[in-house]
């Protein structure tokens, strides 16, 4: 039944505002008379919260994933959790999703299959943690670790993000005291190039780039801001995205740090796959689709078809070199006492520890080498000119 929006006039002249539930505009219209109000506008709910929500984020996701959790560990019933979420003030994807799902459920659906055609973006191993706890009866623990585990992902990229907030900052605006420098100091000493011929090769260069600079502005500006709004767009699509992240893993120092921040998710979902009850071999398989490195991703392949042939998961771990030695004796030992999502858990959290490490150290060498490189540039550029004043003033005497 859908929301309605309402302002209304009282008995005493005074503007209210509320919604209602209706089966139609005329409905909610004579539910305002019964009560004494006026309309004065009425609209669904469903548009308000189109243009107050926005952009669909992974963290409306999470919530809604972990108020239904909540509701089923308490002992609510399915259909009313999920009827509770079609009805909230959620976004509307989200809502919209719950929605599908609820009638699904009243046709006879299982709750995984409905899931994964409510058409709210979810990683596949949602559906399979679904899964498993309707097997196992412990429906409400496998929406828990899949939210938990959406909510550690998007943690991760956040905290990749804020990192490089400083040192975006600072290369931007390294590059833009360049292009000042160029568009507005160097053109000043411009006549010097009157005497080319007799100017250092620097002097020149520097003085022949920002003369061209300057009088080429009015169509360089408009390019750059273009390019700048292309190379977003481009980076909003996934394949982009995804080429680049592969192109960056080959860096020295970037490259170990994403390689331990993807053995960390990879361990964090299989731990969290296997503590819901999921198969060892579907788990593998799971976590290694959920890995963005390719290599890293087919080796991890590797490993699932080698458990699948026989083979222990330390045995396949080691022989495929997937882990560190730490590592290997870690999942080792999880595999002879039983305890493997334990230990899972732990070295997903020793990765994403030696990950930060990383990353920090990282970070303590963007900035100083930003720093130089942009100081260089600078510093070229004054040498550059003041090589041209030197040289005009020695020709002069």
């Amino acid at each position: 039944m859908p929301r309605y929006e309402y302002e209304a006039l009282n008995a005493d002249g005074m503007v209210l505002n509320g919604s209602l539930r209706a089966e139609g505009e005329r409905e909610a219209m004579r539910m305002l008379e019964r009560r004494g109000l006026q309309a004065l506008s009425l609209q669904t709910q469903q548009g308000e919260r189109k243009r107050r929500h926005g952009r669909l984020r992974v963290m409306d996701i999470v919530l809604s994933l972990h108020e239904v959790a909540t509701m089923l560990e308490s002992g609510v019933a399915l259909a009313e959790a999920v009827a509770v979420q079609a009805q909230s003030s959620h976004h509307p994807v989200v809502v919209a999703g719950f929605e599908h799902i609820s009638n699904g459920l009243q046709r006879g659906q299982s709750f995984s299959d409905v899931l994964a055609t409510c058409g709210i973006p979810l990683p596949d191993y949602v559906v399979q943690l679904v899964k498993a706890g309707e097997l196992t009866g412990e429906l409400g623990e496998a929406m828990r670790g899949a939210a938990s585990q959406m909510e550690y992902e998007e943690q991760a990229r956040a905290e990749l993000r804020n990192a490089l907030v400083y040192p975006t900052i600072l290369i931007c605006a390294g590059i833009a005291a360049v292009l000042i420098v160029f568009t507005f100091v160097v053109p000043k000493f411009s006549m010097l190039l009157k005497k080319a011929d007799q100017l250092p090769w620097l002097g020149w260069a520097v003085l022949a780039s920002g003369t061209w600079v300057n009088s080429n502005r009015l169509w360089l500006a408009p390019l750059l801001i273009f390019g700048l709004i292309g190379a977003v767009a481009a980076l909003r699509r996934p394949e982009v995205r995804d080429r680049l992240y592969q192109r960056v893993s080959a860096l020295p120092v970037v490259g170990d740090w994403l390689l331990e921040s993807e053995t960390a998710r990879w361990a964090k979902m299989l731990g969290t796959l296997l503590q819901s009850k999921v198969k060892l071999l579907r788990a593998l398989e799971l976590a290694a689709e959920g890995v963005r490195l390719q290599q890293r991703r087919f080796r991890l392949q590797e490993v699932a078809r080698a458990v699948r042939g026989g083979a222990t998961l330390a045995e396949a771990l080691e022989d495929h070199n997937a882990l560190n030695g730490t590592g290997c004796n870690l999942v080792r030992v999880g595999e002879r006492s039983g305890q493997l999502p334990s230990m899972l858990m732990s070295l997903a959290r020793m990765y994403e520890e030696a990950g930060r490490q990383r990353l920090k150290r990282m970070l303590a060498l963007i900035e100083p080498i930003a720093i130089l490189v942009i100081g260089a540039v600078v510093g070229v550029i004054i040498m550059g000119v003041m090589l041209a004043i030197t040289s005009a003033n020695n020709l002069a005497v």
